[in-house]
């Protein structure tokens, strides 16, 4: 009898412990909840124990579940459990995205589902959170770690996903004096771009010291202070690695950037001018994962028509690359993708490209002009363009999104000095005000790209607010 008794105790005891902690889950939000496959799943994140007592493991993100808007959740076998109702501020996690610090911690879970942006709450023995850019953890190919134990963390050691198994959708964030941007597009593609992220960090005022600091492949970030002149055709060859980034007012004249046979570069903030030869920024040689972000181009248009190198050029069968809110103006010949048809074959089934809220303003032609290549558009804003703005040729494929052209004497063709066509795909999604007619030779095509962007997709009729106030290099404090 008395051993029935204390089972039933027991019995008693443990549904008033559940009923409490279920209880607390409530009170915090209402529709907080957590899922037996989740936990399943999760027991095979990686732990660890330092020699200080600090717990970090990798995140196994296998059924991970949606709890609405931009968050999600996801349980985990840990000893020590997290925020409560009475405790609302214990836990210690530290939550990091491809070795990026997430936050705030401690969130309202409505505010993780409502706002997002790197919110999340260890509540319990659960976690809820929300992607940096509010995509989905559980396809946008990145890691997530975490630490636990201590007021202050380091990221553990992240190495990057090379060849995800789902499309990613979004990947580093490069920082500035004034800028701050979360890569979107291929360059966070079958791979992601990093730069020198975990390199030293050194600062350069001078052409010398600016072809030191990006030479070789070791990680480094290099910081561009005040004006540096070259001649006009002054080539600065930059390594793998790398992070080019313009301190407020930053400029590189008469300097190409080249970067061939290359992997992992940020370019940011910096002011471009008259560049000589090829392009201020030239990619070739299979030179992959290259994110140029917060740039303006520009020369003039008072000399010949082909003067001047390009803005940017990618050719020779480069591959996954963004480049997002910059400026390209008062030029003849703006943005070449491969470049010259016969011959070049190599290109097929490389030159992956995107180009996001970007402006193109008093130039001839190519916003971008492109061979054989996939690229894809949106956002971008065209603004007084005397020549074809987009052309596509041989066969390559441009994909446009809410694009808005104004003032362009011909927005889009595949009509291009005689040589093979090539074709586009959602020109129907675009604004064209005040433009002549597109030139549109072949039939349209349904292709999109292989990552999801809808949550960074504005609407066509917002971009020239949205582009001009943000567009750009960074000039002041």
């Amino acid at each position: 009898m008395e051993k029935k008794t204390r089972k039933l105790n027991s019995v008693i005891f443990f549904l008033i412990l559940t009923a409490l902690f279920y209880g607390e889950g409530c009170k915090k939000d209402s529709t907080a909840t957590t899922d037996s496959s989740a936990a399943a799943a999760a027991s095979a994140s990686t732990l660890a124990v330092t020699s200080t007592g600090t717990t970090s493991g990798t995140i196994d993100l296998t059924g991970l579940r949606s709890d609405g808007g931009f968050a999600y959740h996801i349980s985990y076998p840990l000893s020590v459990t997290g925020d409560s109702n009475t405790a609302p501020s214990s836990s210690t996690m530290h939550l990091f995205e491809n070795g990026v610090e997430l936050g705030p911690a401690h969130a309202v879970h409505q505010d993780i589902r409502d706002y997002g942006k790197g919110r999340f709450s260890h509540w319990g023995t659960t976690l809820y959170f929300s992607a940096s850019d509010n995509t989905n953890p559980a396809t946008n190919g990145r890691k997530y770690t975490y630490t636990m134990g201590t007021s202050t963390a380091t990221a553990p050691i992240v190495t990057a996903p090379t060849t995800p198994t789902t499309p990613a959708t979004g990947a580093a964030t490069a920082t500035t004096t004034g800028v701050s941007s979360a890569l979107m597009g291929y360059a966070m593609y079958s791979g992601t771009t990093t730069g020198g992220t975990g390199g030293a960090t050194v600062t350069v005022s001078t052409l010398a010291d600016l072809k030191t600091a990006v030479a070789g492949n070791t990680a480094k970030i290099v910081y561009v202070s005040g004006a540096i002149v070259g001649a006009g055709d002054d080539p600065v060859y930059v390594g793998s690695n790398k992070s080019i980034i313009g301190k407020p007012g930053a400029s590189i004249t008469g300097v190409s950037l080249y970067m061939f046979t290359i992997n992992n570069v940020i370019i940011q903030n910096i002011t471009f001018r008259n560049y000589v030869t090829d392009a201020a920024i030239m990619m070739k040689f299979a030179t992959t994962h290259v994110w140029v972000d917060h740039c303006d181009f520009a020369t003039d248009r008072s000399h010949g028509w082909a003067y001047w190198g390009k803005d940017i050029t990618i050719t020779r069968a480069s591959d996954f690359i963004t480049v997002s809110w910059s400026k390209f103006h008062d030029t003849n010949l703006s943005f070449l993708i491969s470049g010259g048809i016969a011959g070049n074959e190599e290109d097929i089934g490389h030159l992956h490209v995107t180009l996001h809220h970007n402006m193109w303003y008093n130039v001839g032609e190519r916003e971008p002009d492109m061979n054989y290549g996939r690229v894809h558009v949106f956002n971008n804003y065209h603004l007084n363009n005397s020549g074809y703005s987009l052309g596509t040729r041989a066969a390559g494929i441009v994909r446009t999104d809410n694009e808005y052209f104004s003032g362009c004497a011909k927005p889009l063709s595949t009509n291009l000095a005689g040589d093979p066509p090539g074709y586009f795909s959602g020109s129907s999604t675009n604004i064209y005000q005040n433009c002549g007619s597109n030139d549109i030779t072949t039939s349209l095509s349904d292709w999109l790209p292989e990552y999801s962007y809808s949550s960074v997709l504005d609407p066509a009729a917002n971009v020239p607010n949205i582009v001009q106030q943000g567009a750009g290099a960074i000039l002041t404090n």
